[in-house]
């Protein structure tokens, strides 16, 4: 199977690079800055599941360029995905190829649907605590890493049985899920409470058991996006709820949201695309969801990088 990741952050290069690493035909799609500094640096990941490191990566910055894909990997931030869309379209149409979204959220599914097909965009999302440092290396620093997919057309059954015998292969999790739907409304629900107290406290996430008040500021942005999950159709058990709970505690004390951590690089955030789509939806559906508005509007004005 022939895989295009693209986008190069340190989800991308993650599980990019530990495809490449069990043999597979992994290629990249990126920016000309990033294709000189991988040309330069080469592709590598600092990790407790293996070290793993390339000189030999392709890479594409032009859409037209790409040819014989049978798989996308989505994996830009949400504040990118209008810009990358055409040239997605571009690629599939190039190719046929289907997109695996390693986005957070969900409104991007529905964006995309429309840009390329239904039957083009396979459910699935991916977690790991990584970031780049200056060489443009992953720097992955919690103790695992997964990503999930799934069936959300009976057009992808054989792409996903094709990347469901890489598991065994590879020094990561990637696992099928049949109710894909209700996995990735689960990581939406996790990731908006999880970013938006580390970074709206500006503190890792040790301080969320600590501080009884933070902690129910979390649990009530849990039940206000459960709630908007059921409104959407996707019903969470009072264990399934629970078990975001317990993996937002999970962590190391030290450990931080990808958001928190670009707050502190003063780069961009990915609060429109978490608390806004959020509010959308609630607008949509007609409830308040007054945690998760504050939340929304103490994170807005970073949404462009540091405020000047």
């Amino acid at each position: 199977m022939n895989i295009l990741v693209l986008g190069a952050g340190a989800l991308g290069v993650y599980f990019g690079g530990r495809l490449l690493e069990a043999g597979q035909n992994i290629s990249f799609f990126v920016r000309e800055k990033r294709a000189a500094q991988l040309a330069k640096e080469g592709l590598k990941i600092n990790s407790p599941e293996g070290n793993f490191e390339s000189r030999n990566v392709t890479t594409y910055t032009l859409p037209e360029e790409v040819r014989d894909i049978d798989l996308i990997f989505l994996a830009v931030k949400g504040y990118h995905l209008d810009q990358v869309i055409p040239q997605v379209q571009t690629i599939v149409q190039h190719t046929g190829a289907f997109v695996l979204p390693l986005l957070n959220g969900m409104e991007h599914i529905e964006k995309l649907q429309i840009a390329i097909g239904k039957e083009k965009v396979v459910g699935g999302f991916a977690s790991i605590v990584a970031t780049l440092n200056e060489k443009g290396h992953v720097e992955h620093t919690s103790g695992n890493s997964t990503l999930k997919y799934g069936v959300l057309h009976e057009q992808q059954t054989k792409i996903c049985e094709q990347l469901e015998e890489l598991h065994s292969q590879v020094k990561t999790k990637l696992i099928r899920e049949e109710d894909i739907l209700k996995h990735m409304w689960k990581k939406y629900i996790f990731i908006t409470a999880f970013s938006g107290i580390t970074s709206a406290m500006q503190l890792p996430s040790g301080y969320i058991a600590n501080s009884p008040a933070t902690f129910a500021t979390a649990i009530k942005v849990i039940l206000e996006m459960s709630m908007l999950a059921g409104l959407e159709g996707v019903i969470l058990t009072d264990q399934e709820v629970e078990s975001v709970t317990k993996t937002l505690l999970g962590f190391k004390k030290e450990a931080t949201s990808s958001m928190h951590q670009d707050m502190r690089k003063g780069l961009p955030i990915e609060v429109e695309h978490l608390h806004g789509g959020a509010l959308r939806l609630a607008a949509k559906h007609q409830v308040q969801v007054p945690v998760i508005e504050t939340l929304y509007g103490v994170l807005k004005p970073y949404e462009n990088g540091r405020p000047i």
